[in-house]
């Protein structure tokens, strides 16, 4: 049996140029998350110096969470443990998400790997990723 899925376009689609950022964006798995579970918001900055990678990770204990660099992909696991119980009580509505999650972003070339850093602070994960001397814009005179 096969199975047939059918990709739905964005409103933007339906503008002249709509299809093309759709297109783009469903070629590009940085922005979507590996699971539908638990799919933690991720901002993603660029400067001169260094990619910034910030993640929210309310609930979730620091010892819980993995970052690995392979390959040029920035990869960040873990797990966010459910604290409710269940004894002589009935929940009516449920929103908060638990279970384990996975968010991966390719990286540009040109960021210096060994010297990453990584900071957790307030249910925000922070990893920071240099630029090599090579990657950093230069300046040209012109005589």
């Amino acid at each position: 049996m096969t199975t047939l899925s059918k990709r739905t376009r964005s409103p933007a689609a339906a503008t002249p140029f709509g299809h093309l950022f759709d297109d783009w964006f469903a070629k590009t798995p940085a922005f979507y998350p590996a699971s539908r579970g638990l799919s933690p918001a991720m901002d993603i900055e660029e400067d001169e110096s260094a990619i910034t990678v910030r993640t929210e990770l309310a609930g979730v204990n620091k010892d819980d969470v993995h970052i690995t660099l392979d390959d040029g992909v920035l990869t960040i696991t873990g797990e966010k443990h459910s604290d409710r119980e269940t004894k002589e009580k009935s929940y009516h509505l449920v929103e908060r998400t638990f279970g384990s999650f996975t968010r991966s972003v390719q990286l540009p070339s040109g960021v210096d790997f060994e010297n990453a850093e990584a900071d957790f602070e307030n249910g925000v994960l922070k990893v920071r990723v240099p630029k090599s001397e090579a990657a950093k814009p230069k300046k040209i005179e012109i005589k």
